[in-house]
């Protein structure tokens, strides 16, 4: 139960940056509805529902908001003609790449994710090259100063499949996505309010980017990917070392 934590990916720094863009309120709204219309509107029934509401509210969207993407998507309207797709593919250094969309034209999405790959010197891959070495998990993490013991039990005792603690970093409760809102609940109820928590796509293994300037070049396909109005979330094995991290952040 003890590892060194990469919760802090490209992903989560951008989050705030898609924020200001106004993006992000948009993709949760696409996956709130496509999430409400495959598995219906009642959070507690459908995992994926309840993972998108508490990334919603997160966000700061209104409950409002949320209960309007929920009912259309439970009352099957205009969600009807989005597709989701995973695009594959690998980075500068060969870092693997997932890119989740939502569509209504998947030969523009597509061909907007391949030149982005190509102009920042990556290349699209095809369908299970690099899917193999991520996993469907919730993540659930709590400061490093959090009770460790406390969480441990609150979280098996609720059906997590692991605790990762990481010195100085976090403790990280891993779960299954059906199980992410039942352990999230038990854990709030116990008084064990978590800093941040998700349901995505997490690698097997890391890469790590020794070099500054590969890291911009990565960061860059991020941005340019995550530009896309079709795309939802961009996951990747990339590890920043500490010193290209310290670099990137004062640039």
């Amino acid at each position: 139960m003890a590892g060194h934590s990469k919760w802090a990916n490209i992903k989560h720094r951008k989050a705030a940056q898609d924020a200001k863009k106004g993006k992000v309120f948009t993709r949760l709204i696409r996956e709130l509805t496509v999430a409400a219309r495959q598995g219906g509107g009642e959070p507690n029934d459908n995992p994926r529902l309840r993972a998108a509401i508490d990334k919603a509210l997160a966000n700061n969207m209104t409950k409002d908001a949320i209960q309007r993407a929920v009912d259309r998507g439970a009352g099957n309207t205009d969600t009807d003609n989005m597709e989701e797709l995973t695009y594959e593919g690998y980075g500068p250094d060969g870092v693997a790449m997932l890119v989740e969309c939502m569509t209504d034209n998947r030969n523009r999405t597509a061909s907007e994710v391949r030149h982005a790959f190509n102009k920042q010197g990556g290349n699209m891959g095809t369908s299970g090259s690099v899917s193999f070495m991520f996993r469907h998990l919730g993540y659930i993490s709590f400061p490093a100063d959090s009770s460790e013991e406390a969480i441990i039990e609150v979280a098996l005792e609720a059906g997590a499949d692991d605790i990762v603690t990481n010195e100085d970093t976090s403790i990280d409760v891993i779960t299954s996505p059906g199980q992410f809102g039942s352990v999230k609940d038990a854990l709030v109820n116990a008084g064990l309010e978590p800093e941040r928590s998700e349901v995505g796509m997490y690698p097997d293994s890391y890469s790590t980017i020794n070099d500054t300037e590969t890291a911009r070049k990565i960061i860059k396909l991020f941005d340019m990917l995550e530009d896309l109005d079709d795309v939802q979330n961009v996951y990747s094995n990339a590890d920043f070392a500490d010193s290209v991290m310290v670099e990137l952040e004062s640039a």
